[in-house]
C-alpha cells in the first residue's frame, strides 16, 4: 500500500523525527516472571534433543532472540524458522541472511505457516542435519514415529536489552500491550512507519496525508471508526459530559490492523541493519 506518487515524494521529503523517545518507563518490567520457569524447564528440555527449531518473527530477525538458543550453537544442529514473511518486507533479506550468518547462524528459512510456504522444507532440512551430525541419544532415538517434535511454550529472554527491542517484541505481540501501553506502542508504529516511508496507514484510514503526531492520527482513527466516549469535564456550573475521541481504542485499531498486515509489510529491524539504533528511554 504506497501514496500517490506526488504525495508520497511529500511524505518522503518530510522531517520525520530521527528518535523515538520513552519516558519514564522501566523496560525490565515488561517481561513477565513466571518466564523464568519457563526458560529453565526449555533448558532441561534442550538435553533430551538432536536438532534445535527456533521460531522467530520475521518482521525482527535480529531482535529480541533468546540467548539460551546462542549459547546450544555448535553444540547442535539449529535451525532458524522465521515466521509470518508475509507480514515482513523482506527487501533486505540478503543482508539478514548475511547478518545471521556472521553471528553462526546458517540454517535459515522464512516461513509462512497460514498459507504453508516453505514450510515442508523444515523436516527435510532437520533430518539432513541431524544426519550429518553426532547422533547425541542413539538409545533413544524415535521409531515411532521416526521424528519426535517436543514443542515448548514461547519464552523472552529473562532481560530485554534495550528498549527498542522490547517496543519491537511488544509490536509483534510477544509482550502484553497492557505492559508497554497501547498508545506508546501506537505511536513507535507511527515513528517506524514514517522513518521507514512505510506510508499504508494513511491510504487505510483515509488521512489527508502522512503524519508524526500521534495524537492526531489517534483522533483521525477515532472519527473514522466512530470510536468515541463520554468523559466529564468540572466546569463553573458543574460537571458537563463531553465527547472526546477515545484514543485508547483508536491505538487499539492501529496495532491490530498492523499486526494483520493491513498497512503492508513492515521490517522492524532496518535500525539494527544500518547500526542505528533509534529509541532511547530518558526520565
Amino acid at each position: 500500500m504506497r501514496l500517490a506518487p506526488r504525495a508520497l515524494c511529500r511524505a518522503a521529503q518530510a522531517a520525520w523525527r530521527e528518535n523515538f523517545l520513552l519516558r519514564g518507563r522501566d523496560v525490565a518490567r515488561w517481561f513477565p516472571g513466571h518466564m523464568a520457569k519457563g526458560l529453565k524447564k526449555m533448558k532441561s528440555s534442550l538435553k533430551l534433543v538432536d536438532c534445535i527449531i527456533e521460531v522467530h518473527d520475521a518482521r525482527i530477525p535480529l531482535s529480541g532472540r533468546n540467548p539460551l538458543f546462542q549459547e546450544t550453537l555448535g553444540l547442535k544442529p539449529h535451525l532458524l524458522v522465521l515466521n509470518k514473511m508475509d507480514l515482513a518486507d523482506l527487501t533486505e533479506q540478503q543482508k539478514i541472511m548475511q547478518r545471521l550468518e556472521g553471528e553462526g547462524l546458517k540454517n535459515v528459512i522464512f516461513t509462512n505457516c497460514l498459507k504453508d510456504e516453505n514450510v515442508k522444507q523444515i523436516i527435510p532440512m532437520v533430518t539432513e542435519l541431524i544426519g550429518s551430525s553426532p547422533r547425541y541419544h542413539r538409545g533413544e532415538v524415535s521409531e515411532r514415529p521416526l521424528m519426535f517434535l517436543l514443542d515448548t511454550p514461547g519464552v523472552l529472554a529473562p532481560r530485554i536489552e534495550s528498549v527498542e527491542t522490547g517496543l519491537k517484541l511488544a509490536l509483534c505481540g510477544t509482550v502484553l500491550d497492557h505492559l508497554v501501553g497501547e498508545e506508546t506502542m501506537a505511536d513507535y508504529l507511527l515513528f517506524t512507519l514514517n522513518r521507514h516511508q512505510r506510508f499504508g496507514y494513511v491510504q487505510h484510514y483515509g488521512l489527508g496525508s502522512a503524519c508524526d503526531n500521534i495524537e492526531r492520527v489517534l483522533k483521525s482513527v477515532a472519527v473514522k471508526l466512530g470510536k468515541t466516549q463520554k468523559v466529564k469535564v468540572l466546569t463553573g456550573t458543574g460537571d458537563v459530559n463531553v465527547i472526546q475521541p477515545d484514543y485508547p481504542a483508536a491505538a487499539r485499531d492501529f496495532l491490530h490492523t498492523f499486526r494483520r498486515g493491513l498497512l503492508g509489510p513492515v521490517m522492524l529491524d532496518l535500525d539494527v541493519l544500518r547500526g542505528h539504533p533509534t529509541a532511547e528511554t530518558v526520565p
